[in-house]
């Protein structure tokens, strides 16, 4: 099972605010990139997401899920690589879309069932 990393805020009286730079989504071993304010000074935080046997991923602290700080050394590394994973999944993502915006007999299909929800509507 997922865990939506935007939602992990624990340790609380650490964890101030959460903006998730790269996220694999809810598949098998998701995992996510952070920058987190910890403590009133900027880090860089990575997690597993969650799986079958760890819902609430890893790591935790008491039960909650929580972030694992990168050291600072390798903090530059890591949300670059980050960045870069974000990038390629929106380009992924782009390209997905393009192909399907130029496949005309899957438009008109779609155009037709569109319509055919409408009418049921009627």
């Amino acid at each position: 099972m997922y865990h939506d990393p935007k939602t992990v805020l624990s340790p609380k009286d650490r964890v101030k605010s959460v903006e998730v730079i790269y996220d694999k989504g809810p598949v098998d071993h998701s995992w996510s990139v952070a920058q987190i304010e910890w403590e009133g000074s900027p880090v860089v935080g990575i997690r597993w997401n969650g799986d079958s046997r760890s819902h609430k991923g890893l790591p935790q602290a008491r039960g909650n899920p929580a972030w694992f700080i990168v050291p600072n050394e390798l903090a530059d590394a890591v949300l670059n690589a980050a960045h870069e994973r974000s990038r390629a999944k929106q380009n992924d993502l782009a390209e997905g879309y393009r192909q399907m915006a130029s496949d005309r007999a899957r438009e008109i299909e779609a155009a037709e069932w569109t319509e055919a929800l409408i009418g049921d509507i009627d």
